[in-house]
């Protein structure tokens, strides 16, 4: 594995996660048993679920379609396409415990006939040619250095004319941006580009445009409405339910920093939805 790689699977990487998570949400009272219940966490991305149900609806996404999760994470976003949409997923990430622990979620929610997961590398898809109808990233590309050679990968893995939707963090007009970040804990691992160099990768290899939208002032609001919110985000038995169990003690850190980084313009935040060109 390259070093950078290895860097990635060290930041992200926790022993023992699924333990961890059960034994939050015991000591909390609370039981894991439909995908909702997973919502406070599962969805490492801005707005969460709700950012994931909106982007599902953008590139219409719907029944029966066969869709690749890259950066799959502990698979919120595989589990909500699968219940809510209907859609068979596959999630694939560098980061076993990831997926150890999104399946072992899945099979609690009884979505395991839907979903499966690959311990993996997305800029080396082990998948045959042509199997997707759909290819997903949220908040995942930010760690791959050589996007032009994930995007061929993407387009190998897709049926004819088939859908690549892109919900991800970008470079912005102001750098460098504040470290440490959910997705690096420095620049050895942050492989921001700009959306306009993001758009002429994605046409090269290949894909026609169909939606794009920046969508920095909807993420910023969202940012504001959080810290403006005065809801505990503790219960009154035990632990903090939300991403904190993905990131650590230092997620107060690392989300203050996107927030200003978001302020700042130091960063973007995109949704584009692709299809393969005739």
């Amino acid at each position: 594995m390259r070093n950078h790689k290895k860097s990635i699977v060290q930041y992200y990487g926790q022993a023992n996660l699924g333990d961890n998570i059960i034994g939050a949400f015991e000591r909390a009272g609370k039981r894991i048993e439909t995908h909702e219940d997973t919502a406070s966490f599962d969805g490492f991305h801005i707005r969460g679920r709700e950012a994931t149900r909106e982007f599902a609806r953008l590139a219409g996404l719907r029944e029966g379609m066969k869709v690749l999760d890259l950066g799959c994470g502990v698979g919120g976003s595989a589990r909500t396409l699968a219940a809510e949409f209907g859609c068979s997923v596959t999630g694939i990430d560098l980061v076993e415990e990831y997926c150890q622990t999104a399946t072992m979620l899945t099979k609690r929610v009884g979505l395991s006939h839907k979903i499966t997961f690959e311990y993996g590398d997305m800029a080396v898809l082990p998948f045959e040619d042509r199997c997707f109808d759909a290819v997903w990233a949220e908040h995942s590309i930010m760690n791959v250095p050589d996007k032009a050679e994930l995007f061929r990968g993407v387009r190998r893995v897709l049926c004819s004319r088939g859908l690549l939707g892109l919900y991800e963090v970008c470079a912005g007009p102001v750098s460098p941006p504040y470290f440490p970040v959910p997705w690096a804990g420095d620049s050895s691992i942050s492989f921001l580009t700009t959306p306009e160099n993001l758009r002429h990768l994605l046409n090269e290899a290949g894909f026609e445009e169909l939606h794009w939208r920046d969508v920095t002032a909807i993420s910023l609001e969202w940012f504001r409405r959080l810290s403006a919110s005065k809801t505990p985000r503790t219960t009154n038995k035990g632990p903090r339910l939300g991403l904190s169990l993905l990131m650590g003690p230092s997620a107060p850190e690392k989300s203050k920093n996107l927030f200003r980084n978001l302020e700042e313009d130091r960063v973007k935040v995109v949704q584009g939805v692709m299809r393969l060109k005739a």
